[in-house]
């Protein structure tokens, strides 16, 4: 008798549980958690900039290659890190890569001058490298497909509401008891999830104790690859090369709005601290709802229709296309209010698209889907480092953020017409079987 029919014949017949008591809901949970924790994380350094750049003497330039460098390791990891979540699992990697950029951000309370808060966001971003494409691993293993643009939209939502939530959670720590206090209580929560993590998790069903034999129907088991395997890196690259691309163009926008926004709202816009904070929160809790929405949409469309690639397709270039409508008028209006209004409907849009792309990974590559998150990311990767360093440059050269803004729009409309071209029906298992004829 092998492992996994020992695991399934040892667990009794239970009646059926309510829809939000199942195992892999409890799962879903802690990665929510766990998005949620890490944009907090991701996006505390750009809602602190303007204070910490003027008591470390930090220009535009500057602050804004700080706001890139943390995308170079992480879009290194984003390959390293889901080689070793397919390879070790994501119970062992995520929390070992929570801990690293929980030690970080703690350190970052510490930092002396720009050179040292460079070297803490270097390690900020090696530790949050490979974080979703791994807990995409550990989705592929937990829900079925069904239900997995669900998961993915819940996730990100969650990782928008972290972003949301960060504004004023920092501006308040900030004047109770200053910037780098703020820091150090965000590292001592992202350091509580990874224990929590630990001993919550496990990588599969299978190794979960209070999984019925119902919800383990519900599941299915998903193709395991084996450790020993190689990944058929010829086929996921021709598959998965545009889908990399498009999220290039997404990235570009959404790194755009994570670390530039505080700034150009504080300085273009003329809000006081206080008003930024809360114009800040209000595109990023915007993109809580495109999030969620967005892969429920997905998910319905495809159990209506059938066509996985309308289900898919049709979200991204709506979402792209709606989000470049209304961040025009809201750069060129002069009226404050009204451009957080236009910022606000065009993260909304943006976000639409986050869920299906992460669902992309798992449609396409399957059991080599934590690699495929990861290549994908790359090009999520590849934005963040060139996006808020070209915005940081341009606004130093010109003055105005119209250039930088314009720029965004344009591969808003080019994400959009690459994304009709995406297909999730070409299977990287289809061109492993055909060779292996």
């Amino acid at each position: 008798m092998d492992v996994a029919t020992e695991a399934v014949g040892s667990r009794p017949r239970t009646a059926p549980r309510p829809r939000w008591m199942r195992a892999r809901f409890a799962v879903l949970l802690s990665l929510s958690l766990m998005y949620f924790i890490a944009y907090i994380d991701r996006t505390n350094i750009s809602v602190a900039a303007p204070l910490i750049s003027k008591e470390l003497g930090i220009d535009k330039t500057q602050l804004g290659f700080i706001f890139s460098i943390f995308a170079y390791p992480y879009t290194v990891m984003q390959i390293t890190g889901d080689w070793l979540a397919d390879r070790y699992g994501p119970r062992l990697v995520l929390f070992l890569l929570c801990v690293i950029w929980s030690i970080a951000t703690l350190l970052t309370g510490a930092v002396t001058g720009a050179l040292s808060l460079i070297l803490v966001r270097i390690v900020v971003g090696l530790g949050e490298g490979g974080a979703f494409p791994a807990a995409t691993r550990a989705m592929t293993f937990w829900f079925p497909p069904q239900e997995r643009g669900l998961a993915q939209g819940v996730t990100h939502s969650f990782a928008r509401l972290g972003g949301a939530v960060a504004p004023p959670l920092v501006i308040g720590i900030v004047t109770l008891w200053g910037w780098r206090a703020a820091f150090v209580t965000l590292g001592l929560m992202s350091a509580a999830w990874a224990v929590w993590w630990w001993f919550s998790f496990r990588d599969t069903p299978l190794q979960k104790r209070n999984v019925s034999l119902q919800e383990l129907d519900e599941i299915g088991i998903p193709a395991v690859k084996a450790a020993s395997e190689n990944t058929p890196w010829r086929a996921m690259i021709s598959r998965m090369w545009l889908v990399t691309f498009v999220d290039f163009c997404y990235g570009w926008s959404l790194w755009v709005f994570l670390t530039w926004l505080p700034t150009y709202l504080y300085e273009a816009r003329g809000f006081d601290l206080a008003k930024m904070a809360l114009f800040t929160s209000l595109p990023l809790a915007a993109g809580v709802v495109g999030d969620t929405l967005g892969g429920v949409l997905s998910d319905r469309l495809y159990r209506a229709t059938g066509n996985l690639r309308l289900a898919r397709c049709s979200l991204l270039v709506v979402g792209l296309v709606g989000a470049l409508v209304f961040l025009v008028p809201a750069i060129l209006t002069q009226e404050p209010v009204y451009a957080v209004y236009g910022l606000t409907a065009s993260f909304f849009c943006l976000e639409l698209t986050n869920a299906v792309l992460w669902s992309l990974p798992i449609d396409i590559a399957g059991r080599y889907a934590g690699t495929a998150g990861g290549m994908m990311n790359t090009g999520f990767g590849v934005a963040g480092m060139v996006s808020p360093l070209v915005f940081g440059f341009l606004i130093t050269q010109t003055g105005s953020y119209v250039g930088p803004f314009a720029i965004t729009g344009g591969l808003l409309a080019i994400g959009a017409i690459a994304a009709l071209f995406i297909d999730p029906n070409r299977k990287v298992d289809e061109a492993v079987y055909a060779r292996a004829r």
